[in-house]
């Protein structure tokens, strides 16, 4: 799955627009390194986002195209 859906069905980036400019300004990282939007994102990945002073890390446990807003917390763990 593209890394910018991914970041909108998990809910960590509200609207996939917003995850595309993120990605394209060098704020989300995959495993380290600046990432794009088009980047494949797989389970045991690790992506960073940064946000202003505010850098969430996450690791992703399952990668779904479609998710219940109430069951998106279980597509990532934070690190």
């Amino acid at each position: 799955m593209r890394l910018d859906k991914y970041l909108k069905v998990s809910r960590l980036i509200k609207r996939r627009t917003v995850a595309n400019e993120a990605c394209d300004n060098g704020r989300v990282t995959v495993n380290g390194r600046v990432a794009r939007a088009s980047t494949e994102v797989k389970v045991g990945d690790v992506i960073g986002i940064a946000f202003g002073d505010r850098e969430t890390k996450v690791e992703v446990l399952s990668v779904q195209e479609v998710i219940r807003k109430g069951e998106a917390a279980e597509l990532f763990r934070y690190c």
